[in-house]
């Protein structure tokens, strides 16, 4: 892809998806990073060989797209610091809850997309949603695919306001997964197998369930049922967790996610 990517922000996202363009472009397109912290900025130099610098400047004039990776609250001033200079780039944002409305006035242009990543995306294991802009074109939206398929699965919304449900069901989700990782070790340490014992079965148990459910044409709820014997050891464990609410407390989390992700766009998003 012969184009240059500049990067406002250079956390983990950024450096996944510096990452999976590193790896996976031939030849790797030309990347550009504002980082004003200084420790970051040496690493993304020695992990990627990058230019990567403290305040945004009149470099970032050659960038043909501009990928937003600041915390939401930082974005208007990260905004205001770089508008004179992306004006005419392709402006993709992964800062949760702001609205593109916003981006789109604080930046000064239409071409504006919106993703949620999940922190998968650092192995190449992510999945991705986008929206875009009714001024973004056909070309663009290959441009961002691009970006989107080195961090793993991508898939197009086609409302905006459905990026807070993927906030709080694949944006977080991964630490709901290691929540019940870390529950499941414990117990696993507490009758008596190993840390690494324990963490090693958990892991995999996920990871194979998870690889059963996406090979399968049955839901989760059948493959669920089929391993649920009457009066069997899984059928003790499902009972004891419906008996204690735990599927609708965990609803209830999920849902307190996305509504989180709305007062972030009202709260950041609105001035």
């Amino acid at each position: 892809m012969n184009q240059t990517i500049a990067f406002i922000g250079g956390g983990n996202m950024a450096s996944a998806i510096i990452h999976g363009l590193r790896a996976g472009a031939a030849p790797p397109p030309k990347l550009l990073v504002v980082e004003p912290h200084e420790p970051a900025r040496r690493k993304l130099q020695a992990d990627f060989g990058v230019d990567a610098m403290e305040h945004a400047g009149p470099q970032l004039q050659a960038a043909d797209l501009v990928v937003w990776a600041v915390k939401p609250q930082l974005f208007q001033q990260a905004a205001q610091q770089g508008a004179e200079f992306t004006r005419n780039a392709l402006h993709l944002s992964v800062a949760a809850g702001i609205p593109s409305d916003s981006i789109a006035r604080w930046l000064g242009t239409q071409s504006v997309v919106r993703a949620m990543p999940n922190t998968p995306a650092l192995i190449g294991k992510g999945i991705t949603a986008l929206f875009a802009r009714a001024g973004v074109t056909p070309a663009q939206c290959a441009q961002i695919e691009h970006v989107a398929r080195s961090t793993g699965e991508f898939l197009w919304l086609d409302a905006e306001e459905k990026l807070d449900a993927v906030t709080a069901l694949s944006g977080s989700g991964p630490a709901y997964v290691f929540y019940f990782l870390e529950a499941m070790a414990a117990c696993g340490t507490s009758m008596g197998l190993t840390a690494q014992q324990a963490h090693q079965l958990a892991v995999a148990t996920f990871v194979g369930a998870s690889e059963l459910a996406r090979s399968s044409d049955d839901s989760p709820q059948v493959l669920r049922q089929r391993v649920t014997s009457k009066g069997g050891t899984t059928h003790a464990a499902i009972s004891s967790m419906e008996n204690a609410g735990l599927r609708q407390l965990f609803e209830n989390a999920i849902f307190a996610a996305q509504r989180r992700a709305q007062e972030m766009g009202q709260e950041f998003g609105a001035s």
